[in-house]
């Protein structure tokens, strides 16, 4: 299962994914300096049966919206997150927005920083956010209430995920492969690199992939899942597909992408 965030900027989005797997999503150097989140990032979770939950840590600034909206295109799960002291913000609304128009039909809703809010403001803030999701698709979401700096909730948080993980279950991957393209860049000797997250079906190494909607082929030299090298890229989070590279290829995969 793939979870995405959602919520308005230092809601606490980021701490809350550290919280919960260990993993730091923001890895750029501005994003310390800034202290926000930028781009997006990833993290994971192993649970029983050696499966492990990916997490898409989204930017909740209000100029980031095209890179929250790349990051929530291939999630099977909302995750979203309201700070108790601020309660409702612009960008809580326009990311519940997004999550309904992508058609996320699965979510939990985290109420963090509840170690800095009364026990009236907690009340208030989980009435208001009752009010704000009627009628939406996470209308009926659970709320957990939860404080990265105590540790209060985090672990009933992590059960509920796990659950959620196992009534969504293994996706198909007989089907044709589609990636979405998240990230295009280039490596001195590797060439071009995509991330994305894989929609359907599964692809392998040597494999030949189609850019849509360019139409031009390439050619897979090698795969990372999960930040490992890998043999197979399937319906994981932040795969890594290393392709040929050329200008000419650079450009189509940007094009692709944006």
């Amino acid at each position: 299962m793939i979870i995405g965030t959602a919520g308005h900027i230092d809601h606490g989005k980021t701490a809350l994914i550290k919280a919960l797997t260990g993993v730091d999503g923001d890895r750029l150097k501005e994003e310390k300096a800034r202290g926000i989140t930028i781009d997006l990032g990833f993290a994971y979770l192993p649970v029983a049966d050696n499966k492990t939950i990916g997490f898409i840590d989204v930017p909740g600034h209000e100029r980031f919206v095209h890179t929250m909206v790349a990051g929530a295109s291939g999630i099977d799960f909302a995750l979203l997150v309201v700070a108790a002291d601020d309660g409702i913000m612009p960008q809580t609304l326009e990311h519940l927005a997004i999550i309904d128009l992508l058609g996320i039909k699965r979510g939990l809703i985290a109420l963090t920083k509840t170690d800095i809010a009364s026990p009236a403001r907690v009340a208030d803030v989980l009435a208001e956010i009752r009010r704000v999701t009627a009628g939406t698709r996470l209308e009926d979401a659970e709320i957990l209430p939860v404080s990265t700096l105590t540790g209060q909730g985090i672990g009933a948080l992590r059960r509920r995920i796990e659950t959620a993980a196992d009534e969504i279950g293994d996706r198909a991957t007989d089907a044709r492969f589609r990636l979405a393209i998240d990230r295009v860049f280039t490596l001195t000797g590797v060439g071009v690199v995509v991330t994305g997250t894989v929609l359907a079906g599964s692809v392998h190494i040597d494999d030949r992939v189609l850019i849509s909607p360019s139409g031009m082929s390439a050619r897979v030299r090698s795969l990372h899942v999960q930040n490992k090298p890998a043999d197979k890229g399937q319906r994981e989070i932040a795969v890594r597909s290393i392709c040929s590279a050329s200008a000419s290829r650079r450009k189509a995969f940007t094009a692709a992408t944006w």
